[in-house]
């Protein structure tokens, strides 16, 4: 007894041909490791609503990176307020979520020195001209 397809040519034309121009499925790229850092890193103002929307999609598809959106969110906002004093509660909390990168960051952190820097009136920066001259 011979094995094999027991069809007819036509049928196999036919079906190869459904497949041939049947529309395939839109699928979107997944956004690059840069782009998706680069939304994280934004201002959340500033970036369009269509990022807005991409980066939602990202965090919602991945807890890993919505809870590093929300630890370099909150380190930002402590910086650009100056609130030295939840940099422990910071830590505290990256240490909960299983982010390596971020522990490694979280563990190098001199944590007396970013307190100091972020709450203290003083500056160990550059002096204006004018302060450096009247110091001589």
């Amino acid at each position: 007894m011979p094995l094999g397809y027991k069809g007819s040519y036509q049928r196999v034309g036919a079906y190869l041909h459904t497949k041939r121009t049947s529309p395939r499925p839109v699928v979107a790229r997944a956004p690059s490791p840069r782009t998706v850092a680069g939304w994280i890193l934004r201002r959340p103002a500033t970036l369009p609503d269509p990022e807005q929307l991409l980066l939602k999609t990202v965090r919602t598809h991945c807890p890993e990176i919505d809870a590093l959106t929300r630890h370099v969110r909150a380190f930002a906002v402590m910086l650009a307020e100056r609130q030295g004093e939840r940099l422990p509660d910071w830590l505290a909390a990256v240490r909960q979520d299983d982010l390596p990168s971020l522990h490694t960051l979280a563990a190098g952190i001199d944590r007396d020195a970013v307190i100091a820097g972020l709450t203290l009136p003083w500056s160990s920066g550059a002096q204006s001209k004018a302060t450096s001259t009247a110091s001589k």
